[in-house]
C-alpha cells in the first residue's frame, strides 16, 4: 500500500463497488465520454473545456488519453471512469484534484452521463473513492459545489461530507460564475 509519505504520486487503482466499477479511462470511452460532456445539464455546472468553448470529440478523446493520466502521473490526483457493473458501459466520471500531499488534502469532483443519473451512482462512487482516499491516509477530502446544483450537494450530503461554507463567485460557468458550497470529509467523520 502507498502512502503518503512514500509518492507524490497516487497508485493506479480499480475500485469496485456493488453496481459500479471504477478503473482508469480507456480509448474506448471516448464516445460516451463525449455524449455525456456536451449535455446541456453536464455543461450548466461544468463548462468544459472552459467558458464559451465547445466540447468536441477530440477534447474528449484529448482527455482519455492524455489530460486523465497526466492528473495522476503529475502529482495532482487520480481519475476514473464511473462503469456500470452490469452493462459494461460508461456512465460518469470521478476524480481526486488538486491534492496537497504534504497536508493531505485533495479534492473529489464527479458527473454523472445523463443515462445513469437518478440511480444514486454518484454518491456510490464518491463515498468509495472517498473512503478509499482516507484509508490511504488522507487527513482531508474536500468537495465543491455550485449552489445551485441541488443534485450536487445532495450527493455530497448523502456520501457524508459536511457542509462547511460558501466559496463566494468562485466558478466560471458558461453564464457568468457561481458561488460554491465548500464540504469536507475527515477521517473523524467516519467514526
Amino acid at each position: 500500500m502507498t502512502t503518503l509519505r512514500s509518492a507524490p504520486m497516487m497508485p493506479a487503482v480499480i475500485l469496485e463497488t456493488k453496481r459500479l466499477r471504477l478503473r482508469a479511462l480507456l480509448e474506448r470511452d471516448v464516445d460516451d465520454l463525449y455524449a455525456s460532456c456536451v449535455d446541456p445539464e453536464l455543461q450548466r455546472w461544468i463548462p468544459q473545456p472552459g467558458p464559451g468553448l465547445p466540447y468536441t470529440r477530440a477534447t474528449a478523446e484529448h482527455f482519455c488519453l492524455r489530460e486523465a493520466p497526466a492528473i495522476r502521473t503529475g502529482g495532482d490526483g487520480q481519475h476514473w471512469a464511473v462503469v456500470d457493473r452490469a452493462s459494461g458501459r460508461f456512465s460518469g466520471s470521478v476524480a481526486l484534484l488538486r491534492t496537497q500531499w504534504t497536508s493531505g488534502v485533495t479534492e473529489i469532483g464527479y458527473w454523472i452521463s445523463p443515462w445513469g443519473r437518478g440511480r444514486g451512482l454518484a454518491t456510490e462512487a464518491v463515498v468509495a473513492v472517498s473512503r478509499w482516499a482516507l484509508g490511504q491516509g488522507f487527513q482531508r477530502v474536500e468537495l465543491k459545489a455550485a449552489v445551485d446544483n441541488t443534485g450536487s450537494c445532495r450527493v455530497a450530503e448523502a456520501a457524508g461530507f459536511v457542509r462547511e461554507g460558501t466559496d463566494r463567485n468562485a466558478m466560471p460557468l458558461h453564464e457568468g460564475r457561481t458561488d460554491l458550497a465548500s464540504f469536507g470529509l475527515v477521517p473523524d467523520d467516519l467514526r
